[in-house]
C-alpha cells in the first residue's frame, strides 16, 4: 500500500451540521425505554416468538444491571431521552436510484456507492434504525455466500441465525450488551461457505442521522471451515450539541482454518456514547485480525475480543484512537488464550490534544490449557500537549508457565525538532503537526484499504484543525 499522503494532498471537506441531515421521521419519536416498545419492535418486523422472548428477557436484564463502575463517567448518557427505534420511511433496495434523495445525497458524501463500483463485493447501508440499501455481486451469491441485512436474515435463515445470535455476546455480558439485545435493529448477517475465498471486501456503514437518536445494529459473521473473508464497517453521525447512543453488536464465528479481517473506522460525533461490543470465537488453526480507528465521539468505551479455543488459534489486533477536547477514549483489546500453541498480537497507538484522554484498557487471559502460547501488546502515545493524559491499563492472568508474553508501552510528545524542520521546508506548523501524527499511525493506517487509509488520515487532519464533532 502506498505510504500515508501528505495533508496537502488530502481534499478538505466542511464539516457535516445538522441542519444539512434533515429527520421528519424522529419528530414526535418516542423516547426512553419500555416493554411496550420492546413488543411493538418486535411486532412491526414480524419476528418468531423466541426473539420477541430473548428482547423481553435482555430487558430485564437491563434493568437490574448498574452502569459500569470503573473507566469514563456515564452518569450523563441520558437513557430517557433517547430515541430508541427510528424508522426513516424507506423501504430496503437494491437500487441505489431507489433511494431518496435526501439520504442519497449524505452517503454520497462518503464516497458508498463510488466505493462499490470499484472494489467492493457488496455493501450494506443503515440509516437509523433500519437497512436502507444492500447489494451483493451476482459471482459471490454463486457460491453461495449470504450477505444480508439481519431482519432479513432472520426472516429468509431463521435456524442459522437462532443457532448463533448472541451466543458470542450473551446479554448478561454487561447492562450495554442486555440493552443492545432488547433494541437491537438492522446490521449485517454474513455467512461465508466452506472453502469459499471472497477476494474482495463487503462493507456496512451506518449512519445516525436525528437529534438524541440510538443506534443498535447487530453485525453477525459466520465464516465456515477454511474460507476467507474482509469485512469493513463505518460509522458517522452529526452534531447537535445533545447526547446521543450507539451500543451496536458484533458477533463472529471462525471455523477451523478459517480466517478473517474486521476493519472499522467509527467517527461518531462528539455528542455521541460509543459503546459499542465486539467479539470473535476462534477456532483450530483460524486467524482473526481487527483493525480499528476510534474518533470523534465523547466517550467510547470498545475493547474487541478474541476467544481462542482452538489449537493454533490466532489473532491481531490493530488500533488506533483519537481524543480531543472533551473526549475520552477507552480503548483496548480482550484475548482469552484457551487452547494449546495459540498466539496473539496488539498493536495500539493513541493520540491526545486539546485536554484530550485516551486509555488503552487490555485483558489477557491464559488458561492451564494454553500450552506454548505466545502473547504480545505493544502500546505506543502520542501527547501533544501538557493538558492532554494517557494511559495503560493491562489486566494480565496466566495459569501456565508454558507461555511467552511480552508487554512493552510508550509515551512520547512532538519533536520541536521535527516541526522546525517541517516549517522550514514550507508547511505551516499545523500542517507539520497533522503530518508527524499521521506517520506515527501510519503502520496501522496502511492496514486498511487505500480508500480508508485515505479517510483516516483526512479526519487526522481535520481533528488536528479542531473541525471534527
Amino acid at each position: 500500500m502506498a505510504s500515508s499522503p501528505s495533508p496537502k494532498a488530502v481534499r478538505r471537506r466542511p464539516a457535516v451540521t445538522a441542519g444539512a441531515n434533515p429527520a421528519p421521521y424522529a419528530v414526535g419519536a418516542e423516547r426512553g425505554l419500555s416493554e411496550e416498545l420492546i413488543r411493538r419492535i418486535s411486532g412491526q418486523k414480524g419476528e418468531p416468538k423466541w426473539m420477541l422472548q430473548h428482547r423481553l428477557q435482555s430487558f430485564r436484564v437491563f434493568q437490574r444491571m448498574p452502569l459500569p463502575a470503573w473507566g469514563p463517567d456515564l452518569s450523563a448518557l441520558p437513557l430517557d431521552d433517547i430515541i430508541y427505534y427510528a424508522h426513516p420511511g424507506v423501504e430496503e433496495t437494491e437500487d441505489w436510484g431507489e433511494v431518496p434523495e435526501e439520504i442519497r445525497r449524505v452517503y454520497d458524501r462518503l464516497g458508498i456507492p463510488e466505493a462499490e463500483r470499484k472494489v467492493l463485493a457488496g455493501v450494506g447501508a443503515q440509516y437509523e434504525s433500519e437497512v436502507i440499501y444492500h447489494r451483493l455481486k451476482e459471482q459471490w451469491k454463486a457460491q453461495g455466500v449470504i450477505f444480508l441485512d439481519l431482519d432479513d436474515a432472520l426472516r429468509l435463515h431463521p435456524a442459522l441465525v437462532q443457532r448463533f445470535f448472541m451466543k458470542c455476546v450473551p446479554p448478561t455480558d454487561h447492562k450495554f450488551a442486555a440493552l443492545h439485545g432488547a433494541v437491537w435493529s438492522g446490521g449485517t448477517f454474513l455467512y461465508v461457505p466452506a472453502g469459499v475465498t471472497v477476494t474482495e471486501p463487503l462493507q456496512a456503514y451506518f449512519r445516525m442521522n436525528a437529534r438524541n437518536m440510538g443506534q443498535f445494529e447487530h453485525t453477525l459473521i459466520v465464516v465456515e471451515e477454511g474460507a476467507q473473508v474482509h469485512y469493513i464497517e463505518g460509522c458517522s453521525a452529526p452534531k447537535y450539541g445533545s447526547h446521543a447512543l450507539h451500543a451496536g453488536c458484533v458477533e463472529i464465528f471462525l471455523k477451523p482454518g478459517a480466517r478473517m479481517r474486521y476493519s472499522s473506522v467509527e467517527n461518531w460525533s462528539r455528542d455521541t456514547f460509543n459503546l459499542n461490543t465486539k467479539r470473535a470465537i476462534v477456532e483450530r488453526g483460524a486467524v482473526m485480525e481487527w483493525v480499528g480507528g476510534n474518533l470523534g465521539s465523547g466517550v467510547t468505551m470498545l475493547y474487541p475480543c478474541s476467544m481462542l479455543v482452538g489449537e493454533g488459534a490466532r489473532c491481531d489486533h490493530y488500533g488506533v484512537a483519537f481524543a480531543g477536547k472533551g473526549q475520552w477514549q477507552d480503548t483496548g483489546a480482550k484475548i482469552y488464550h484457551m487452547a494449546p500453541h495459540t498466539s496473539s498480537n496488539v498493536v495500539s497507538k493513541s493520540v491526545s490534544r486539546d485536554g484530550g484522554r485516551a486509555v488503552y484498557r487490555g485483558t489477557l487471559r491464559v488458561t492451564p490449557d494454553a500450552r506454548s502460547a505466545t502473547a504480545h501488546v505493544s502500546c505506543d502515545a502520542l501527547l501533544l500537549d501538557a493538558t492532554s493524559r494517557t494511559e495503560t491499563i493491562p489486566d494480565m492472568q496466566v495459569r501456565t508457565e508454558d507461555i511467552t508474553i511480552a508487554h512493552e508501552a510508550t509515551v512520547g510528545k512532538l519533536s520541536a525538532e521535527d516541526i522546525f524542520y517541517l516549517t522550514s521546508r514550507g508547511l505551516t506548523e499545523e500542517e507539520a503537526k497533522a503530518m508527524i501524527v499521521n506517520g506515527f499511525i501510519e503502520p496501522i493506517v496502511r492496514l486498511l484499504p487505500l480508500e480508508y487509509a485515505v479517510e483516516m488520515n483526512r479526519l487526522i487532519e481535520l481533528q488536528m484543525e479542531g473541525a471534527v464533532g
